[in-house]
């Protein structure tokens, strides 16, 4: 199977999980209904698909490891609804559909992502593995989302001083993008009881593949479009935000997409027999148009 045929159905595996979540008809039923709203809108799934993947690179079972690949894309989904909030991003649109709180309203929107952030570490600290391993999975998860990743990531790029040099900016995007990213590619091989050294080689993978992620990103906020992306494009131009396509220009930040990309598949080489799906996904991502 192609890579990119595989990708499509790990993503339909994945769509399928997370359709079966949050569907009781309780009296919190808004709550849920917009917790669901957000999870099942789509998205390329990156997150949960590099779970299962390096799960099964580490030779373990992927379908043990679902429940850790389910609570990576909750805790990414969480952080979306928040970041789009009137007090972060204020942004109308995501993923092509009006954002969680001009559905639900700030209020809810709020508590549905904080719902969604403890679902996951529920539904990790459930998967079907050896108790020790699933602990480790909750411990490095809760440590990629929190002060020391996802969040600290948040704080510094919101700061009114922040990203002010190129050194800035990469500290910012390794931890708001490559903190869950790692994660994501961690948790594979900790469902799997992979070696110290199968570790190192992911959170590098994770590391480079988040930096050339975050890179095309900031090419596309300016070379796409509001259609193609299915979300605004140049707020951090309107807010004034460094990025690294401002800083160097498209052409330069073009070529660091590539590098970085180069830099992640040579990550593995050494701790895994066959890399060539990590491989190709990573060339996908460099040159991705949404």
């Amino acid at each position: 199977m192609g890579a990119e045929r595989e990708l499509t159905a790990l993503r339909e595996r994945v769509d399928a999980a997370l359709s079966r979540l949050f569907t009781e008809n309780a009296p919190y039923k808004r709550l849920t209904d917009s917790m669901r709203y957000s999870l099942l809108a789509g998205g390329k799934r990156i997150r949960p698909v590099l779970t299962l993947k390096f799960c099964a690179i580490s030779g373990g079972d992927p379908e043990a490891a679902l429940p850790l690949a389910l609570a990576v894309e909750m805790i990414h989904t969480y952080s979306l609804i928040h970041d789009d909030l009137p007090c972060m991003d204020d942004d109308d649109l995501r993923r092509g559909r009006p954002t969680n709180h001009k559905v639900y309203g700030e209020g809810r929107a709020t508590v549905a992502g904080d719902a969604l952030q403890a679902a996951a570490f529920e539904t990790a600290l459930a998967a079907p593995l050896p108790p020790e391993r699933a602990v480790r999975a909750a411990r490095y998860l809760a440590s990629c989302a929190g002060e020391k990743g996802m969040c600290g990531g948040q704080e510094l790029d919101t700061a009114e001083d922040s990203a002010r040099t190129l050194e800035d900016l990469t500290l910012i995007n390794d931890l708001k993008t490559g903190a869950m990213l790692r994660a994501a590619c961690v948790l594979g091989v900790i469902a799997a009881g992979g070696s110290d050294a199968q570790i190192a080689a992911a959170e590098l993978y994770g590391l480079h593949l988040a930096r050339a992620f975050q890179i095309r990103d900031d090419i596309l906020d300016i070379t796409s479009t509001e259609e193609e992306l299915g979300k605004p494009i140049g707020s951090d131009e309107r807010n004034r935000k460094p990025t690294y396509a401002s800083i160097l220009g498209v052409p330069a930040a073009e070529s660091l997409v590539l590098r970085e990309t180069e830099e992640a598949k040579r990550a593995l080489h050494a701790a895994f027999p066959d890399t060539s799906f990590f491989d190709a996904l990573a060339d996908l991502l460099a040159v991705r148009t949404s």
